[in-house]
Order: C-alpha cells, then sequence, then structure tokens
C-alpha cells in the first residue's frame, strides 16, 4: 500500500508537504515570489480573496466550530470571532503558524494535530474546511460528506472555501494536475505529489444533498474560488423544507 499514485501514499505524501511548505504557505495568498503572476491576474486573486472572506465572515456560525485542515490558519481569526475555535491539522508545523496568528489577532483556540478523516469525539456547531475538500479523491467525496455530518449537531453549519481551475492561482513552475494528481515544489526545489480535483459547483451540491444536507449553497467568485455551505439535515418535514428550498445556487463567474 505504498506504491506510487496509490490514494493512501498520496495522502502520507500530502501531509509531508503541507509540514516542509508551512514556512512559505501564506506566500500563495500574498502573491509573493512564484506566486506572482503579474499586476492584472494579481489584483483579480485579492478581489476575489477579499469577496471570499466577506462571504466568510456572513455565514451564522456559533457555538464550537471545528477547522479542519486548519494548515496556517488563514481563515481562522474569522471564525474565531464567531464561535469556540478547534483547529485540526495533520501536520504539527502549519498549525504553530495557525497559532501564532491567532494570538497576534487576540483570540485563542484549541489545536489538535489529527487528520482530515477522524471520527470527532463529538458533535459541534459548526465545521470550516479551506481548500481541503479538493484534495479529496472522487471516490470518497460522499463518504467525506457523511463524515461531516456527524461531526455537526443537528442544524449545525458546515461550510468551505475551494479552488476553482485557473492558470493564474498556483506557482509559475506548476503544471496542471493529471488525473488529478499534481507534482507541487518547494522553493528549495523538493518536489511532491499532491491531488488535487476542481469539483463543479453542480457536483458538490448534489454531493451534499445525497449526504443528507439542507440549505445548500454553492457558489463561485469570479476566477478563483468555490464558496459552500449548508446545514446538517433533520428528520424533520419543517426544518428540512422543500427540495427547491434545499436547491443550491451556483453562479458561474
Amino acid at each position: 500500500m505504498t506504491e506510487a499514485g496509490h490514494p493512501d501514499a498520496i495522502d502520507r505524501e500530502m501531509v509531508r508537504y503541507y509540514a516542509a511548505r508551512a514556512d512559505e504557505y501564506d506566500d500563495w495568498y500574498r502573491r509573493r515570489g512564484r506566486y506572482s503572476h503579474g499586476q492584472e491576474d494579481d489584483a483579480a486573486w485579492r478581489s476575489d480573496l477579499e469577496a471570499a472572506a466577506s462571504w466568510l465572515s456572513a455565514r451564522r456560525f456559533r457555538g464550537e466550530i471545528v477547522e479542519l485542515a486548519a494548515g496556517t490558519g488563514w481563515w481562522s481569526p474569522a471564525l474565531a470571532r464567531q464561535g469556540q475555535l478547534i483547529l485540526c491539522d495533520a501536520a504539527s508545523e502549519p498549525l504553530e503558524k495557525a497559532r501564532a496568528r491567532l494570538a497576534a489577532a487576540g483570540f485563542t483556540a484549541e489545536f489538535r494535530v489529527c487528520d482530515a478523516w477522524s471520527e470527532p469525539d463529538r458533535p459541534v456547531d459548526g465545521l470550516f474546511a479551506g481548500f481541503w475538500v479538493s484534495h479529496i479523491d472522487r471516490a470518497r467525496l460522499g463518504e467525506f460528506f457523511g463524515l461531516v455530518a456527524r461531526w455537526l449537531v443537528p442544524d449545525g453549519l458546515f461550510a468551505f472555501i475551494d479552488s476553482r481551475q485557473d492558470p493564474g492561482s498556483g506557482a509559475r513552475n506548476h503544471r496542471p494536475p493529471v488525473d488529478d494528481v499534481q507534482v507541487r515544489r518547494l522553493d528549495d526545489g523538493s518536489s511532491f505529489l499532491v491531488r488535487k480535483v476542481f469539483y463543479e459547483p453542480a457536483v458538490l451540491a448534489s454531493a451534499l444533498e445525497r449526504a443528507g444536507f439542507s440549505d445548500i449553497e454553492v457558489v463561485t467568485t469570479d476566477r478563483f474560488f468555490v464558496l459552500g455551505s449548508a446545514r446538517r439535515g433533520s428528520p424533520s418535514p419543517a426544518r428540512n423544507g422543500s427540495r427547491e428550498a434545499r436547491r443550491s445556487r451556483a453562479r458561474n463567474g
């Protein structure tokens, strides 16, 4: 189960990659170095990033919030403003960056080194995943949304931000994925295999509905991001509402 290309092998390699990338991860957000694509593309990126941040701040999180695959915590302060935050990541190195980011913003949180596929120890009020869904094998997307449902109390909120395919998104020396697997390089020249799946909004919305979620919304920014939210469903007809109300609203930017 260690041969190159096996899903388990790629999952392990992704943990090593993000541990090694912790010091330079925010270069991607900030359009520094290899991630700068020129004035026009970088301005479009910053506009989309601001739109995604505004969208996340408008979500109605409350109570206990779990952030899966939290990484360096770029989105964590926005979540910590809305509830009691628990950050989970399979690598300790990016979590240390997240800890420093939250402390600088005046927030405290709980930090756990754990895999995003770990079973929940208790249900919580909300769950967020930033740029994790695109690392999930297509065959396991429904399985992951089922795990999300087990994390949540009835009517609990799930939200995610992830990538759309755009040549102006990644590093200039990265090629597009082949069969959902991409070679990623760090500043020191080391390379890693990473799973990267660019899910269409309708695919995500359908998978959420099959997993029993309600109030599903999957939208996009102009170029770079897909934004999704849903609530854990309930057997109560009054809470579930009509099928039309559960249907996602996907805007193609």
